[in-house]
């Protein structure tokens, strides 16, 4: 079975895993409408009692690249807000699914993206995929729960590392630090990801969906909470030279020249 459920967004069914699937090759740019669908998704496959499980996968070169600032050159700061507000509103509904999601990271999950990866349970990649938390790099402060997620899965050490230098890791560093899970080739991501999903799938149902809610008890409330402080931050943190000078040096392919100002 397979269904459209809007120009993004794909699902099919095969036995009882759901697969989900991102259409905005070759670089899935994060945004409000992206992330809405993928929760109506997520709450249409919560009432079908025939999945069990859900893979989230992206067609193209990348799983998610992050936000495509090109696209709001011309937005105001009111209008910047209201959409980043939007949609994390859509990323609490994200959080509240409650069906096991496996992602499969077969390249870039950045910025927005790698936020979108850590709402998964669990994400399987390769050594070509490139995980980076680049806010810091662009004079801006975390969005869409990482405050919350990605503390949970390296540890707050790691979490501060990632976040403050904005580096880039590879599949490989990802698994070692436990950010995904398993590594194989590039080729088989969405394969391996597939079958730990069927696997899961085989366990009684109603028992995944209570442990699952136990292991994520508060998650989704705690992500509430820290996007109304990360939004506040973006908010101020949009309005300085830095972060103008971030965006520029990021479309330049140049080193940023910030001032603190």
């Amino acid at each position: 079975m397979a269904n459209n459920v809007d120009n993004d967004i794909t699902v099919e069914l095969d036995g009882h895993v759901a697969i989900v699937e991102i259409h905005r090759p070759p670089n899935n740019f994060f945004d409000y409408e992206l992330i809405r669908a993928i929760a109506d998704t997520y709450e249409m496959l919560d009432a079908d009692d025939d999945c069990r499980a859900v893979v989230l996968c992206s067609e193209g070169k990348h799983f998610c690249a992050g936000a495509d600032f090109s696209a709001r050159e011309s937005w105001g700061q009111a209008q910047l807000d209201a959409q980043a507000g939007q949609l994390y509103r859509e990323a609490a509904r994200v959080f509240s699914a409650r069906k096991p999601v496996i992602a499969a990271i077969q390249g870039a999950a950045v910025g927005g993206g790698l936020g979108l990866a850590c709402s998964a349970d669990h994400r399987i990649t390769c050594a070509e995929a490139r995980f980076s938390a680049n806010f810091a790099r662009l004079a801006f402060h975390q969005g869409f729960g990482l405050s919350v997620t990605l503390p949970r899965l390296v540890g707050e050490t790691q979490a501060s590392l990632l976040l403050l230098t904005g580096r880039r890791v590879n599949g490989t560093d990802a698994v070692a630090i436990g950010l995904a899970d398993q590594l194989v080739p590039q080729n088989e991501v969405r394969e391996a990801a597939q079958a730990l999903a069927a696997e899961v799938a085989l366990s009684g149902p109603l028992a995944v969906q209570s442990i699952r809610a136990t292991l994520r008890g508060g998650l989704a409330d705690a992500v509430v909470q820290a996007t109304e402080h990360e939004l506040a931050e973006q908010s101020r943190l949009r309005k300085t030279a830095d972060f103008r000078e971030g965006i520029k040096a990021m479309a330049e392919r140049r080193l940023p020249n910030f001032t603190g100002e």
